[in-house]
């Protein structure tokens, strides 16, 4: 088995629900309550979808928030 090492990006919705997604595999996100529900989740999502496709190979390169007013 090949060893991966993902990015994954956590925001809080506005219902409070962590989400959290990984940039490298098209569709792999979940979201939970908690960090701890979280974590096992988005690790399983990861193995589903490295059934289905190879991933994007990113670096990590930072964080940036930018406000618009629309």
């Amino acid at each position: 088995m090949k060893k991966h090492r993902f990015t994954v990006l956590i925001e809080r919705d506005d219902d409070g629900y962590l989400v959290a997604m990984v940039p490298a595999l098209k569709s792999c996100y979940t979201q939970a309550k908690t960090m701890e529900e979280l974590m096992p989740r988005i690790k399983e999502v990861i193995e589903l979808c490295l059934q289905e496709e190879e991933p994007v190979i990113m670096s990590f390169e930072g964080v940036q928030q930018i406000e618009i007013v629309a």
